[in-house]
Parts: structure tokens; sequence; C-alpha cells
């Protein structure tokens, strides 16, 4: 970076707004997951203003900008290449502006908000924003890769709750944009939100969003089902959905493989099947924003009626359903991953499906993996209720996989094009586009799009932006 570029960063942001030490910059650096990079420096604007300002000066001189939320994604999509080239800008100090509008259910927020802090300061109003993750992402990045979770099934993916937005754009002005607002209807022109949610941060930085919020549960109940097979996964699904309409919430499969890797590397964890683990599990939960009304049933007696009415009409599709504590159940889920990381070299992958086929490809994998790649154990989890699975393979951290990337691209390319080619699915679910999927999207993506996102990219912000090309 020249002086002149570092001086004016300097003057404009502080000196906690600029950091070009290596011991400081090392956590803006390394990813969630593995990757690590070099970063010219970190710049930590603390408004939009700021954001704006710091981005003009980057464009002109040239810089290229890696827009960095909470840093929990894990495709290397918010932090720096190894060439020490490239400015890492961190929306951590972008807090400033916290405005809710409980008539509206909506809050106006700053993008470096983390998700729990924004649901922490909404209870108090009997308020949240229910997107349900294992991570703590701050808001910008969770709009940047739109992420979904585990509550998907009822309240949808990010896109589905964001109302407006503010975003710089990476040109010589740093133009500023208001997109949306607090309103939940608004069809006067195209809706330019949608070109920056999910987009990983290429065609513009967030800085600024407006969240549509929902009440919080009032009254909800998990429990944990073991399918008779694979197969009868999805009737089971919609067997409940039947019974249960909105009020199913999640409906979450997780392998034995998993569980067991949960249970072995994460402290005070209890497991529900002291006999031992079945090779599949489900965790269903029911919420209500309500209580129960005089004489109704509430969440947990409403769950055991629906389940012993398949049980009953349908004894092919359930062996058994544990009971237990809300929190302790859902605690099982959200170990899975860090159990599963604990085990070995993780080389995970986020894949999505018409529900009627994750089950199909799951197993197609278990079959032909041992052949294909010996010493490889599966250990998938995932969204059932929305198509989504997270097939996380672990091996030794000794093994070929895990020490020659071209046998690991060989294994990643061989399960992307069952995903893509044989099921018509998505190579990534919900985890976005970094660096680590960039290959696959140049394989995946038709010409017709990719000269469409050149021409966005070019439109919206022409200079050096995001850690990813989506043209």
């Amino acid at each position: 970076m020249s002086d002149s570029a570092l001086a004016q960063l300097r003057a404009l942001l502080g000196p906690r707004g600029v950091l070009t030490a290596a011991e400081d910059m090392i956590g803006y650096e390394t990813g969630a997951r593995y990757d690590r990079g070099h970063a010219l420096a970190v710049l930590r604007p603390a408004t939009t203003e700021e954001v704006s300002q710091a981005v003009a000066i980057c464009v002109r001189h040239g810089l290229h900008i890696i827009p960095q939320g909470g840093n929990t994604g894990l495709v290397s999509g918010a932090t720096p290449d190894a060439s020490g080239q490239q400015v890492v800008l961190s929306l951590q100090r972008l807090t400033g502006s916290f405005a809710l509008d409980a008539d509206n259910r909506s809050v106006t927020l700053g993008a470096g908000y983390r998700l729990s802090e924004v649901n922490r300061r909404l209870a108090a109003e009997g308020l949240s924003f229910p997107i349900d993750l294992g991570a703590d992402p701050a808001i910008g990045g969770m709009i940047a890769t739109n992420t979904g979770g585990a509550r998907f099934l009822r309240y949808g993916d990010v896109r589905a709750n964001v109302l407006g937005l503010t975003v710089v754009l990476a040109d010589a002005a740093g133009t500023v944009l208001q997109l949306g607002g607090a309103l939940y209807k608004n069809n006067t022109g195209v809706d330019w939100r949608q070109l920056f949610i999910g987009t990983s941060g290429s065609f513009g930085i967030i800085t600024e969003a407006v969240l549509r919020l929902h009440p919080l549960p009032r009254d909800q109940a998990a429990a944990i089902l073991v399918p008779s097979s694979g197969a009868a996964v999805l009737p089971l699904l919609r067997a409940m959905e039947d019974r249960l309409g909105p009020e199913l919430s999640a409906f979450e499969g997780m392998s034995g493989n998993a569980m067991q890797a949960a249970l072995q590397h994460v402290p005070g964890l209890r497991t529900p099947f002291a006999e031992g683990l079945p090779d599949y599990a489900i965790l269903a939960e029911v919420s209500r924003a309500r209580r129960p009304r005089l004489g109704e049933a509430g969440a947990e007696d409403l769950l055991q009626e629906v389940l012993a009415d398949i049980i009953e009409e349908r004894p092919d599709l359930l062996v058994d359903a544990r009971f237990g504590a809300h929190d302790r159940i859902w605690a099982l889920r959200h170990a899975l991953s860090e159990g599963v990381k604990a085990m070995g070299r993780l080389i995970a992958f986020d894949l999505a499906f018409r529900r009627g086929d994750i089950m199909r490809f799951c197993d197609q994998m278990k079959a032909q993996m041992p052949d294909r790649f010996p010493g490889v154990t599966i250990c998938d989890f995932g969204h059932i209720g929305d198509g989504g699975v997270h097939f996380n393979l672990v091996v030794a951290a000794d093994s070929a996989l895990a020490t020659d990337p071209a046998q690991e691209a060989a294994l990643r390319d061989w399960v992307f094009d069952v995903t893509v080619r044989d099921f018509g699915g998505s190579f990534s679910a919900e985890h976005a586009i970094g660096r680590k999927n960039q290959r696959w999207h140049d394989l995946y993506t038709p010409d017709s799009h990719r000269r469409l996102s050149r021409a966005l990219r070019a439109a919206t912000s022409p200079a050096g932006l995001g850690a990813v090309t989506f043209g």
C-alpha cells in the first residue's frame, strides 16, 4: 500500500480503524475452517460514511477489498488470499444504530451486530430474528450469504426476512444506496435488495439493514425420532406436515456417525439413546407464538398425539420417539458440527436437493464411497425439511485426502458431479460462494448467467471487491 493511501485511511478511520501489524491482523486473516491468507491491511470503519470514504480511497489506489462480517463462514468468502495484496474491510464496528419498531415488527441496525446480540436485545420485546445457526455470525455476513439454518422450514432464509438495506458500492465515489426500508409491500420498481443478498459481497458492502422480526415462541416441544429406514423419512415428514401445518418448525436429520462424534467430543452432552445410537434420527420441533388456549393441548402433548396417530396409521414409518427437555434435545443437534470437526480432517459439503432425493443421495454415497475413497467416514446431518444436507466427510489427518490437495479435489469433483448432474441439486445450499467453491461455480454456472453477473458487477462495483468472481 502506498504511503499516501495509508495516510488517508488512518486520517479517516483513526488508530483503531487501520491495522497493519501482523499480530493485529491474524484474527481477520484466519477463517473458521482451515483457510488462512495474508492481508495488506485491515480496515475497521464505524459508520456507513466511513465505509464509503474508505472504499473510495481504496478504489482510487487500486486496492482490492474483502468485506468481512463475523468471519464465521466456511468457504473462504471473507478472508484474504495468500497474495498479501488484499485489504480486509471488517464490519465489526458497525454497531452504532439499533432502532426497534415493535409495532412494525422490524429493526433497523448496523451490519456489525452479531446474531446473538440482536436476539438478546429483541427478547425483552418478545421478538426474535429466527435464523437458527450453530455459529454466531454478523448480520451483514448473514445477508451477504443468505443463511438458512435449522428453522428454515418455518421462517424461511435471510432473504425472506430482509426489508431494507444500506449498501456501499466499490466505485470511485463509494456510492451509498438506500434500498427498500421498513415497508413490507413496495412494488414501485426493481427490488435491488436482491442483488446484494446471497452474493457474498461481490456487488456491494452491506452496512445497515432493516430486518423483519417474528414473535418469540411461547410454547414449543421437541422429540428425537427414529425412522424405520431412509425411505421412511420423507413419508414421515409429509405425515407430520399434514397434521401440524406451520406449527412444525424443524425437521432435522442426524446420522448415527454425526451423533457419535458429538457425544464423544463435546463435553456435557448426554445421549438420548443409552442402549446405543440408531443409524439415523430426526429432531422434530413443534412451536407456537402463543400459549395454549383453555382446554387445548400444549406443544408437547400435541407432538405426542400426532406421533401416536402416525404410529397407529403408518407403523412402517417410525421405530421410536424420545422426548425430553427442549434445550437438551437441541443441544445434541447444535453440537454436531463441533463433534464432527474434532474427529479428524473434515472435508465438508453444503448441498441441497429436492426433498425426496436427500436420503437417496446419502444412501448412494454410503454404498459407493468405500470403493472410490477408502478411509472416509460419512457424518451427514442437515435440514431435511427444506432439502439441505451438510454432507461431512472425516478422514485421518495423515491420509492422502488430508495432505494432497489433488486427492481432495478429486473427491469434491465426484461428490459435486453426483449432486448436480445426477440429482439436479446444488453444490452450495446456504454457505454461498467463496474461493473454496469458485471452481465449481465456474463449472456449473451457464455462460449466459456469468455474462449477466459481469455486467451487473461492472455497473455496481467496478473495482476489486469480494473473494469470489460470479462472472
